[in-house]
C-alpha cells in the first residue's frame, strides 16, 4: 500500500525521490502537507451551496446574469493567457532546437494590437453593461407589480435580528415570512454595530447602520426557506446571527400572521430594552403585538427614554430660527 501510495505522488509530481541523506516523509514533508490541504479543502467545499448561482426571485435571477457574464467575459482573456503560457513554456524549453531562437526580437504591431484592443474592448462592454444593470437592481428602486407590496422594518441587534410588520402589528425574531409574488419594502436600520443584511437567494446585500435609514426591495417568486444572514462581521456572536426566510403562498402568509397574533408575548418598549441586551443563537420568537412608534425609536435612538434624534435636531433648528419657527409638539413631532 505505501509502495502504492508513493507511486501515486511520484507519478502527479507531488513528491520528489527520497536522497541517501534525508528521509522520504522528511524530504516531502511540505508537499504531503499541501496535498493533504488540497484533497481537506476539497472535501470541504463539496458540500458548499451555491446560493448566489441558485436564485429565487427576480433581482437575484438577474445579479446571476450579471455575474455570468462579466465572468465570462472575462474568460476571454484569462483562457487564452492561461492555455498560450502553457503552450509556449513547452515550445521554447531549453531541449528543443526545432523552435525559432530570436534573443533580438523586440516588437510587433499585431501583438501590441491584439494585447491592447481586446482588453479595451471588453472593459468598454463590461463598463457599459454593469452601468446599466447596477442602475437596474439599485437596492432602493421598487420593484414594479400589480401587488401591493408588504412592509418591513428590520433591526439588527447583538446577535440576531428584528423584524416588525407596521401593517399587520406583528413581529418577529430571526424568522421573516414573507408571500411569494409579492414585492418587499425593507425599511432597515440597526440599533448596535454596522451589520449587513443579506438572503442570497433574493438578491442584494444591503447595510444597516445605528441612526441611519437604508431600503431595499426584493421578491420571491418560489416558496421555500431561503437562508439570510449578515455579511458583515460584527463580534462574537456573529456566526449564530442568521435568521429563516419563509416564502410561502398568501394563505399561508396571512396563517403565519394569524399565529403571530395568538403569540403570548407582545413587542413593548420594556419587552424590547430586554430584548437588545447582546445573546447568542437566539430562537425564533414571534410578538402578538409591536408598540407603533418603536422603529422610529430605535431608527432615532430614544427607545430608552431618551430625546429622539429627529426632535432634539427640529428643536435646535427652531430655537435657531428664532421667534416664529415651528417647534416640535407631539402633534408635530418634526416642527414642521
Amino acid at each position: 500500500m505505501r509502495s502504492l501510495w508513493g507511486a501515486v505522488l511520484r507519478a502527479t509530481g507531488t513528491v520528489v525521490e527520497p536522497s541517501p541523506s534525508t528521509g522520504f516523509l522528511r524530504r516531502n514533508s511540505s508537499r504531503i502537507r499541501a496535498l493533504f490541504g488540497t484533497v481537506g479543502a476539497a472535501v470541504l467545499l463539496a458540500g458548499c451551496q451555491m446560493e448566489v448561482l441558485n436564485p429565487k426571485g427576480p433581482i437575484a435571477s438577474d445579479e446571476k446574469d450579471l455575474i455570468l457574464f462579466a465572468t465570462g467575459l472575462m474568460l476571454i482573456v484569462v483562457i487564452p493567457v492561461i492555455v498560450l503560457t502553457l503552450v509556449f513554456a513547452w515550445r521554447y524549453r531549453a531541449s528543443n532546437t526545432k523552435a525559432t531562437y530570436a534573443p533580438d526580437w523586440e516588437h510587433s504591431n499585431k501583438i501590441e494590437a491584439v494585447v491592447w484592443l481586446i482588453p479595451c474592448a471588453i472593459i468598454v462592454v463590461l463598463a457599459t453593461v454593469t452601468w446599466i444593470t447596477t442602475h437596474k437592481l439599485d437596492p432602493y428602486r421598487p420593484i414594479a407589480s400589480t401587488a401591493k407590496p408588504l412592509e418591513v422594518e428590520v433591526v439588527s441587534l447583538d446577535w440576531k435580528w428584528l423584524f416588525i410588520y407596521p401593517e399587520q402589528n406583528v413581529a418577529s425574531v430571526n424568522e421573516l415570512a414573507i408571500p411569494t409574488g409579492t414585492p418587499v419594502n425593507f425599511r432597515l436600520t440597526s440599533a448596535t454595530v454596522m451589520n449587513s443584511f443579506f438572503i442570497p437567494q433574493l438578491g442584494s446585500q444591503i447595510y444597516t447602520m445605528a441612526g441611519m435609514e437604508t431600503k431595499l426591495h426584493l421578491l420571491a417568486s418560489e416558496t421555500g426557506d431561503y437562508a439570510g444572514i449578515s455579511a458583515n462581521y460584527s463580534g462574537a456572536g456573529f456566526s449564530g446571527m442568521k435568521f429563516v426566510t419563509k416564502a410561502m403562498s398568501q394563505a399561508d402568509f396571512d396563517a403565519w400572521v394569524a399565529k403571530a397574533r395568538a403569540s403570548s408575548q407582545s413587542l413593548d418598549a420594556a419587552t424590547y430594552r430586554a430584548l437588545e441586551a447582546p445573546s447568542e443563537d437566539n430562537p425564533v420568537a414571534l410578538y402578538a403585538s409591536v408598540s407603533p412608534t418603536l422603529y422610529h425609536n430605535i431608527l432615532n435612538k430614544c427607545a430608552d427614554g431618551a430625546v429622539c434624534t429627529d426632535v432634539a435636531m427640529n428643536l435646535a433648528l427652531a430655537k435657531g430660527a428664532g421667534t416664529g419657527a415651528n417647534l416640535c409638539t407631539p402633534a408635530n413631532p418634526k416642527g414642521l
